[in-house]
Parts: structure tokens; C-alpha cells; sequence
């Protein structure tokens, strides 16, 4: 099983900012057209998406303070986070396809353990 890895998480204070990242072997090669989506909390929050050519989406709650983007020769996926607000307080997963032979299946979720951002007021 390729391991699905979340980084970056920590302690800030209200206003402050934080660079997610999430890799995997193969993770952003052209065998994974499934896209990396971030999601936060219990209920997994969608907070943002991005496709294997590049466009990018976000949930209206993070519009504006955060932004998805790739290094496919790092097989990485980051999630720079600004202007973090208390409420953004949560775990934070990363989400594909489930990778199997050197290919990415896209119906079948493959999960990161999680990375835990706090913020203090």
C-alpha cells in the first residue's frame, strides 16, 4: 500500500498561516486522475480540490484565505492557509483514489491519516 502522508499542521494564533502538504509516490502523476482534495474534522468538511490539470476549487468558508496547489515532480499537493481564523481549529485530511499496481482507482476513497491545525483566539 503506498502511504498517503499529511504535514504541516500546528499551533497558531488567530490571523496566522500554515502550509499543509500531502504526498504519496505517484500522487500527482499522470496514472491519478482522481485529483487531491482537503478535508477538515469529524463530519470531513470539504475544503478544497484540486484536478490533475491544475483547476482548483474551494468551500465558500475558506474563499479568498486559502489555496490549493501541486509540485508533480514532488508528487505533492499543498494547502497554503492564511488569515486562519479559530473556526478553521480541526484535523485535516487529504483524499484521492486508491492506488493499486502504479494506478490510481477513483471510485474507491484512499485517505491520509491527518494532520491537526489549531487555532487560538
Amino acid at each position: 500500500e503506498v502511504p498517503l502522508v499529511e504535514s504541516g499542521g500546528g499551533s497558531v494564533q488567530n490571523g496566522g498561516s500554515l502550509r499543509l502538504s500531502c504526498t504519496a509516490p505517484g500522487l500527482t502523476s499522470t496514472s491519478n486522475n482522481c485529483g487531491v482534495h482537503w478535508y477538515r474534522g469529524e463530519q470531513r468538511e470539504w475544503v478544497s480540490s484540486i484536478t490533475p490539470d491544475g483547476s482548483t476549487s474551494y468551500a465558500d468558508s475558506v474563499k479568498g484565505r486559502f489555496t490549493i496547489s501541486q509540485d508533480t515532480p514532488a508528487d505533492t499537493v499543498y494547502l497554503q492557509m492564511n488569515g486562519l481564523k479559530p473556526e478553521d481549529t480541526a484535523m485535516y485530511f487529504c483524499k484521492t483514489g486508491f492506488p493499486y499496481g502504479g494506478w490510481w482507482y477513483c471510485k474507491q476513497d484512499y485517505w491520509g491519516q491527518g494532520t491537526q491545525v489549531t487555532v487560538s483566539s
